[in-house]
């Protein structure tokens, strides 16, 4: 996340900081899943540190637990 504006935003309950360009992916995990979808990123990445997932559009995406906070940041991964 560089000098773009960063964002947080609770989802079913965690606290999630992402920048502009994540907005598609917060509004997947938020409206597209359903809570026990998002709980089972969410858990992943707090027991691994990350969890990676696409969206429905194919887009790929990585979500980041910050250990320090209890919080998660969401990026986007560019493809290879």
């Amino acid at each position: 996340m560089d000098n773009q504006s960063v964002n947080k935003q609770k989802i079913y309950g965690f606290w999630v900081l992402f920048d502009d360009g994540a907005k598609e992916g917060i509004r997947y995990l938020r409206d597209d899943l359903q809570y026990g979808e998002s709980k089972t990123l969410f858990d992943a990445a707090h027991l691994r540190g990350s969890a990676e997932f696409e969206d429905d559009r194919d887009r790929d995406w990585t979500l980041l637990y910050n250990r320090g906070e209890g919080t998660y940041t969401l990026l986007e991964r560019q493809r290879e």
